[in-house]
C-alpha cells in the first residue's frame, strides 16, 4: 500500500517542527537527533494527532514481515521520543501512553493531514464503531424483548389452559 502524495511536508507542534520527507525534527530551527524507528513512530503518531495508534498498528507499519521484540523496541522508541521532546510519561505534553492499547499524540498540531492509508484503516473504523455498538445493543434488546414476549405468551397460554381444564373438571363433577 502506498501513502497519499498529499502528506504534509512540515508538521508543527509546540516549539518543534518535523520535516517528514527529510526525516528531521527541529526545535527553534535547530536540528535534533531523532532518527530511525523513534522518528518513524513519531511520524505515525503525527499522522493522526489526538487519535489512538495501537501497538499492533505500529508493529504492522514498522516491522511488517519480521520477528522482533515489539514491546522492547516500541518502549525504547517512545522513551527516545520523550527524551528528545522533553516529555514525560507521568505528565505527557506530547505522547500519551494508553496501557495495553497504544499511544496518542496529545499536543495541538499544525499542518497534519491524514493519509489515504489512514483513512482506510483508522479514522473510518473509529467512525463505524458507534454504529456497530448501537446495532449490537439494539439486537440484544430485541432478543430480550422477544424472549420476554415468548415467556409472557407461554404463561398466559398456560394459565388459560389450566383454567379451561379446571372449568371442565368442575363441570364434569356436576
Amino acid at each position: 500500500m502506498e501513502e497519499a502524495v498529499h502528506s504534509p511536508r512540515l508538521v508543527r507542534f509546540g516549539t518543534f517542527e518535523v520535516d517528514l520527507p527529510a526525516g528531521e525534527l527541529r526545535k527553534g530551527g535547530v536540528k535534533l537527533k531523532l532518527t530511525g524507528q523513534p522518528f518513524q513512530v513519531l511520524s505515525i503518531l503525527l499522522e493522526r494527532p489526538g487519535q489512538v495508534v495501537t501497538r499492533q498498528e505500529l508493529q504492522k507499519r514498522l516491522w511488517p514481515d519480521t520477528f522482533v521484540d515489539v514491546d522492547h523496541n516500541l518502549n525504547t522508541a517512545i522513551n527516545r521520543i520523550r527524551e528528545v521532546l522533553g516529555d514525560s510519561a507521568e505528565s505527557p505534553r506530547f505522547v500519551e501512553t494508553l496501557p495495553r492499547r497504544g499511544y496518542r499524540f496529545v499536543a495541538p498540531v499544525e499542518g497534519a493531514q491524514t493519509t489515504d492509508l489512514d483513512d482506510s484503516s483508522g479514522a473510518r473504523q473509529e467512525s463505524r464503531m458507534p454504529w456497530a455498538r448501537t446495532t449490537s445493543i439494539l439486537f440484544v434488546v430485541l432478543v430480550l424483548l422477544a424472549a420476554a414476549g415468548f415467556f409472557i405468551y407461554r404463561r398466559l397460554h398456560s394459565d388459560t389452559a389450566t383454567a379451561s381444564v379446571q372449568r371442565a373438571d368442575r363441570l364434569h363433577r356436576w
